[in-house]
């Protein structure tokens, strides 16, 4: 089975000029082998200005950023308030360890929104949540989690939809050739492949690899040599997104596994029940019997 180890703060210690928030790198992610993350804030003073009159005026000013982006505990506070509902925790878990990790991606300061960054997320979301007991909590759930990051669940799923319906229209070559077709989804690519090469913000995650795949598995690119040219003509590192695909590959490995135990389970419990209620059946229908014979005796 699927298993994440949850974050926890270390603690934290202040100083005069600064404020340490630690997190320890003991989370193992299912798609992550490790983190680790630290994030400082600091203050500065104005000095101490004297007067010539019996007053002394101290000037005190913070420095801090209104960018300081909020702490992961905040992020998954939202998420929580948002959707209140206990989720089983073979899924909890590793919602909780993805929403720490999608918090830090977006906010990086090379982040950029971008729709194959968008589909990646939602075919891993979609994957995860296969087989949840209620389609309208897996649906508020999503609605919870991107909220949480302040983004638009309702892009995230219509730019998604945007690029599987271009996808399935294409081929292997028509796909990695983008660059020399004009097109809402061309221009979206022409965009990541420009900011990608250095002309702009862009930062790579797993989320983008997996959406990178998904494009590929649509347009039955199935030849890995498609996955090649098409880092190439997005600009993208090809050893990250194999690296990455292993490990969502793994993922869903151990999803299956994981749900089919829990499958197990449940018919289990099941069986138990059952075997525990046939006695008290069959008491009823004792007592049910006798009580018909009195009556007909009466």
């Amino acid at each position: 089975m699927a298993t994440v180890a949850s974050l926890s703060f270390c603690g934290v210690t202040q100083s005069p000029t600064e404020r340490k928030i630690c997190i320890p790198s003991s989370s193992r992610s299912i798609l992550s082998d490790s983190y680790s993350f630290r994030a400082r804030t600091s203050f500065s003073f104005n000095p101490i200005t004297f007067r010539a009159s019996n007053r002394f005026v101290v000037h005190c000013m913070s420095t801090e950023s209104p960018d300081i982006p909020p702490p992961v505990s905040e992020t998954k506070l939202k998420f929580l308030n948002a959707y209140k509902r206990p989720i089983p925790s073979i899924y909890n878990t590793v919602l909780q360890e993805l929403i720490v990790q999608q918090h830090l991606m977006k906010y990086k300061k090379t982040y950029r929104y971008d729709a194959v960054f968008a589909l990646g997320f939602v075919t891993v979301y979609d994957q995860l949540m296969d087989g949840y007991p209620s389609e309208d909590d897996r649906e508020a759930i999503f609605q919870a989690y991107v909220k949480a990051l302040n983004e638009d669940p309702q892009q995230y799923r219509d730019d998604a939809q945007k690029l599987e319906t271009w996808a399935r229209a294409q081929n292997a070559s028509s796909l990695v050739d983008f660059s020399s077709k004009t097109g809402e989804v061309e221009d979206m690519l022409k965009d990541i492949a420009e900011r990608a090469g250095g002309n702009g913000s862009f930062s790579y995650s797993r989320f983008f690899a997996v959406g990178l795949f998904r494009l590929l598995e649509l347009s039955n690119a199935t030849d890995p040599t498609f996955l090649e040219k098409l880092c190439a003509a997005l600009n993208i590192n090809k050893k990250s997104v194999d690296r990455d695909l292993d490990v969502y590959r793994n993922l869903l490995s151990k999803l299956v596994q994981a749900k089919e135990l829990l499958k197990e389970y449940v018919e289990r419990e099941k069986k138990k029940r059952e075997e525990r209620t046939e006695p008290q059946k069959a008491n009823e229908a004792v007592k049910n019997c006798l009580a018909e014979n009195l009556y007909t005796r009466m």
